[in-house]
């Protein structure tokens, strides 16, 4: 019989015998929904016929469907031939690989979380951009902000605007990009607020604090909004200017004189409705409506979204709403960013999208019926945001890259007519887009212009509220296709989201001064994404040096005729990650969560998490699940069996390969007792150095491996991937990579609860570590008593070394589970508590 261990070790070397057939297969790297369109792409450097392509097993190496409808689609750059894949009418969970002519797909889950945490994970980058006190670098910056410019009466007087985060790689600040960023993230949040969870405090730093992680960035940005609105009728539109590019360093070293000494303070940039110019570029701004819309927007509905938090706070950014807004009536036309070395600014050219969306967030919290009238009006003068069909535009020419406005307008009016003229309105953009797709093997019909992720996020946001309105299912190929776009189904085979998923291709040499610098990466950001290459050529200082020892990725294999896209830390074009874009992806990805909960009828996830393990069920209930381990000894068998019977708990247990072929008359009286019964690898592998947990000790393929040949002892003995998706490392030790494999298998991984020192009743008399029995029982007890023990994951070893005759088991076991039942607490089955 075929060892089935050995298919992922065929499916890595024809992944990298890929290189010489010429054939690839791009798929969404993160996995698919069950219930969702799933649509690969197959190209080859010469022409090639696809009459089929099937969908393998990667557990057992079956072919669980082929299927016989590849779609021809057309060359794109030295691809002389593709194929759309589709095989979404395939919805059963499992892992899988796609393979068509001589090419195999990276493998890839089919389950219902694989979105789950990645709008969180974006917060990771978010906090990055921090500015005034940064989180990630544990250091403070730009605190003297800042020093007033173009205010008629205020000029040169000092203006606190601390806060914020840093717009990309450079240190500017907008609050073009800032205001969309706190307004999607708000919208984010009302519409699933489920996806979210709470890891970090207030500051940036790990530790819940009873608030969502994205209210507490939302609150950061608010902070700083209101700061830049510190008084009726005065508006500010950016902090510093691009004097600020002298080159890569860290914020808390930003030394750059703007006229005030070096690192003294940068210029606040007040709206005067007027051209502004600090060199020889010109901007083109004739009003302040487009900031004030913005203003007005986010003050309104971050008043709704704090009240419950900072009651006082948000009463007090919603007396400033109204205010903002009729600034943009004083003076209407776009305010634009200012530059000083180099004419690249943020060239918005549109105004009305701002007011329009301001007026509906005032008519939502008011119910004035004038701001109704007034955002129809202003809809009306901008049916379709512009860009949206178009070849090309200017930087952030029409921006927001779609109009929130519209929504708003067709789902809170409460006029029918209303409503169909700007659900009409929001199918045009989406129709203008669809037609120029419809020429791409990607199905991507975004112009290349800079920041085409940004504009390819807010299409899918478009498609997905307006299906969502109509239950109109017409273009929702081609939203799968931008999301799947994003996440590695485009010609480079790379996600465009820094480490998401860390399992696959991502880039690696974003443009950041922190990776230049050596202290970490963008995770969470999501990248410019690809441009013409006219701009590419046209744009200065651009090149394909990465890190010192590590060239950068050109991509020239792939690259399309017209597009470029590199992983290089110096190019800026395609590669830097933007706060705007990544805060916009919060609602798409915590929309998927959600549809995952639903198809599989969860509930929010509250577990804890560990480097991607989940360590602490739902710590709001008086819950504990009990979990063994064991490579090769099962010397507690019988009592570990007899107390949770005699007990009535249902335990979890995690066994190697080696365990299985050991002992099977154990095996198969834990799953006739109806215990869950796991994966804790083959061989009892060490992942990483006790010294070093961020390091590793086996590649991707030896762990995998191990892993294929774990399930295929377990299913001799009935127990099937479906039946063991949750997985306890060996020595309970692992990393985020580790994890992040798992995950891509479909696995995921999960541990003990540390603290109580339960896991230490494997430990013998000589040594230093050792426990005694009674020492463990006044250890969790002690805990208990501290802290609680709710949602703990409590660890026992099922056999433990003849030199310990102080068998925790033997007594204590039960002793204590009688004790914590008199406390209230119940002993939940590990699948139940974690809800997978």
């Amino acid at each position: 019989m075929k060892r089935n261990y050995w298919l992922l070790a065929i499916v890595f070397l024809l992944s990298t015998l890929h290189a010489q057939a010429g054939e690839w297969i791009r798929i969404n790297q993160l996995g698919y929904l069950p219930q969702s369109k799933k649509v690969a792409v197959f190209m080859s450097e010469v022409p090639v016929e696809v009459n089929n392509y099937s969908l393998v097993d990667v557990f057992t190496g079956k072919t669980v469907r082929t299927f016989t409808s590849p779609r021809k689609t057309g060359p794109i750059g030295q691809m002389k031939s593709t194929y759309r894949l589709d095989f979404s009418t395939f919805d059963t969970p499992g892992t899988y690989y796609l393979k068509a002519g001589k090419a195999v797909s990276p493998h890839f889950p089919i389950n219902h979380r694989v979105y789950n945490g990645t709008a969180d994970f974006l917060l990771n980058y978010m906090r990055q951009q921090r500015c005034g006190y940064n989180p990630f670098l544990k250091d403070s910056c730009h605190v003297h902000d800042g020093f007033i410019v173009y205010h008629p009466t205020k000029t040169g007087q000092h203006t606190d605007v601390r806060g914020g985060w840093h717009d990309a790689t450079d240190y500017l600040q907008y609050t073009t990009t800032s205001a969309n960023a706190i307004y999607q993230m708000m919208f984010a949040y009302l519409q699933n607020p489920e996806a979210f969870g709470d890891a970090y405090d207030a500051a940036g730093h790990p530790g819940a604090n009873g608030i969502p992680d994205i209210v507490d960035e939302i609150k950061w940005g608010l902070d700083w909004l209101n700061r830049m609105n510190p008084a009726q009728g005065e508006l500010y539109n950016q902090v510093a200017d691009d004097r600020d590019h002298a080159g890569m360093r860290l914020p808390g070293k930003d030394s750059v004189d703007y006229g005030y000494g070096r690192g003294q303070g940068r210029p606040v940039y007040f709206c005067s409705g007027e051209p502004q110019v600090r060199g020889k570029f010109k901007n083109a701004t004739t009003g302040v409506a487009s900031t004030a819309g913005k203003f007005a927007s986010c003050f309104a509905l971050g008043a709704k979204v704090l009240k419950d938090f900072y009651p006082d706070f948000a009463q007090e950014i919603a007396s400033k709403a109204d205010n903002a807004y009729q600034e943009g009536i004083k003076k209407p036309g776009p305010c634009q960013t200012a530059s000083v070395k180099s004419p690249y600014i943020y060239e918005e050219d549109n105004w009305v999208d701002d007011m329009e969306l301001g007026a509906m967030e005032l008519f939502k919290a008011t119910g004035d019926p004038k701001y109704l009238e007034q955002a129809v009006e202003y809809g009306r003068r901008e049916p379709v945001t512009p860009w949206m069909g178009a070849d090309s535009a200017r930087h952030y020419q029409w921006y927001p890259f779609m109009n929130m406005g519209h929504y708003w307008v067709a789902k809170a009016s409460g006029n029918e007519r209303l409503r169909d003229e700007f659900i009409r309105n929001l199918r045009t953009g989406i129709q203008r887009t669809y037609e120029k797709a419809v020429g791409s093997p990607f199905l991507h019909g975004i112009p290349y212009i800079w920041c085409s992720n940004n504009l390819t996020t807010a299409m899918l946001t478009q498609c997905r509220l307006y299906r969502e309105l109509t239950g109109d299912t017409t273009y929702e190929e081609m939203e799968a296709s931008l999301r799947d776009w994003l996440l590695g189904c485009n010609p480079w085979g790379t996600s465009m989201i820094v480490e998401l998923p860390l399992s696959g291709d991502y880039p690696i040499q974003p443009h950041s001064s922190l990776l230049n610098a050596g202290v970490g990466n963008t995770t969470g950001g999501l990248v410019d994404g690809p441009v013409y290459r006219t701009i590419f050529e046209s744009l200065r200082g651009v090149n394909m040096e990465g890190i010192p020892g590590m060239p950068g990725q050109d991509y020239e294999r792939f690259q399309p005729d017209l597009m470029v896209y590199h992983d290089a830390l110096h190019d800026y074009s395609t590669n830097e990650p933007t706060m705007d874009g990544t805060a916009c992806l919060t609602y798409y990805l915590s929309s998927l969560q959600k549809d995952g909960m639903k198809q599989a009828n969860a509930a929010a996830d509250k577990n804890i998490y560990s480097n991607g393990g989940i360590v602490r069920t739902d710590p709001s209930k008086k819950q504990i699940t009990l979990v063994f381990t064991a490579a090769d000894r099962a010397d507690g068998a019988d009592t570990i069996i007899s107390t949770l019977k005699k007990q009535g708990i249902k335990g979890a247990f995690f066994f190697t390969g080696e365990f299985y072929e050991l002992y099977p008359d154990v095996v198969q009286r834990l799953l006739k007792e109806g215990h869950y019964v796991g994966s804790h690898s083959y061989g009892h592998l060490l992942y990483s150095p006790w010294e070093n947990r961020d390091s590793l000790l086996v590649t991707r393929e030896e762990f995998e491996k191990d892993l294929l040949k774990s399930y295929e002892v377990m299913r001799k003995a009935g127990i099937e991937f479906k039946d063991a998706p949750l997985y306890i490392p060996p020595y309970e030790y692992y990393n985020r990579q580790i994890a992040a494999w798992a995950k891509n298998m479909g696995i995921q991984v999960v541990n003990f609860t540390a603290g109580t020192a339960s896991n230490a009743d494997y430990t013998t008399p000589d040594m230093k570590n050792y426990r005694s029995s009674q020492a463990i029982y006044d250890k969790i007890l002690s805990v208990e008593a501290a802290e609680g023990l709710n949602g703990h994951l409590m660890l026992i070893h099922f056999g433990t070394d003849a030199r310990r005759t102080d068998k925790f088991y033997k007594g204590h076991l039960e002793r204590l589970i009688k004790v914590l039942k008199n406390k209230g607490y119940k002993f939940v089955p590990l699948r139940e508590a974690v809800g997978i």
